[in-house]
């Protein structure tokens, strides 16, 4: 784990500092619950409020919340120590602002609103979806070649996992490992191992790709996908056998490549316009 700055999660909360962990496992963060405490309410002491806010939660048998949290060694400003800090994901984050009765809350508890209306749309008019992502990527600076080319990847990559499914793949671990023997095969690195060398985390790995990375992940898929058709594996290694194949493919395709352009396809280049902050120390449960 890696403990870190996001600035655009600062940026949520009126600039308080939120310190947060970095989990590249689960590919998750972890926030400090005092921090958000302190930047939704007027308490002098956070700690104290968030005792107190777990005793209540468990007198009303609602201390599933206090229950999922995780101890954390994070950097107390004022004098640079690590102390254990307790800490929730994303999701356990957000629902504990839901739990915060605070009217330094209520901004946030009106976009949670916001965002379930607007998925509840989206399950009628799944269009509007579509149109979000389009406006997204617009607003990124992509061009609508490129988002033309991003939603054709989408389907195709439905496609080769409907295969898998069929080929008795029914695990997300497995979708995982699969993904990972096409990538490792042309590329010579895993997907997780590629987000590394680019600097991205939650991001996706295709939205930081040049046309000719995606072209060759698409490659990729797209010959798993035709082998897999053709061959019928069952089960999780012969599975991974012919995405091995498939990346093969790909791999062909960036040699000739790379023979003709004359230097390496591969690069950390990315489209992040904000940067993590790291601090070089291993952090530990406690």
């Amino acid at each position: 784990m890696k403990e870190n700055k996001l600035e655009t999660i600062s940026n949520l909360f009126d600039g308080n500092e939120i310190r947060s962990i970095w989990n590249s496992e689960k590919e998750d963060y972890y926030f400090s619950v005092v921090d958000v405490i302190s930047a939704l309410t007027d308490s002098n002491n956070p700690r104290n409020y968030w005792n107190m806010l777990k005793k209540r939660m468990t007198e009303e048998e609602q201390s599933e919340l206090s229950t999922k949290c995780v101890q954390l060694k994070m950097k107390y400003k004022k004098d640079g120590k690590s102390y254990s800090t307790d800490t929730l994901d994303t999701k356990g984050i957000l629902r504990l602002i839901e739990s915060v009765p605070s009217p330094k809350a209520e901004p946030f508890k009106m976009w949670l609103a916001s965002l379930g209306s607007e998925r509840i749309d989206e399950v009628f008019d799944p269009e509007i979806a579509i149109k979000r992502a389009i406006n997204y990527y617009r607003k990124r600076g992509y061009s609508d070649k490129w988002i033309e080319a991003r939603l054709k990847g989408i389907l195709d990559r439905n496609k080769l996992t409907d295969i898998w499914k069929e080929g008795g793949i029914t695990e997300n671990y497995e979708y995982g490992i699969l993904t990972n023997e096409i990538y490792k095969e042309w590329s010579g690195m895993k997907a997780s191992e590629y987000k590394v060398y680019k600097g991205i985390r939650k991001e996706s790995l295709r939205d930081n790709m040049s046309d000719i990375k995606v072209a060759l992940t698409d490659l990729g898929e797209i010959a798993t996908r035709e082998l897999a058709k053709e061959h019928k594996p069952y089960g999780l290694e012969q599975n991974k056998k012919i995405a091995k194949m498939g990346g093969h493919a790909a791999k062909v395709a960036r040699d000739d490549i790379e023979k003709n352009l004359g230097k390496s396809v591969i690069s950390n280049e990315k489209t992040l316009n904000y940067q993590y902050i790291d601090e070089n120390y291993k952090l530990e449960h406690t």
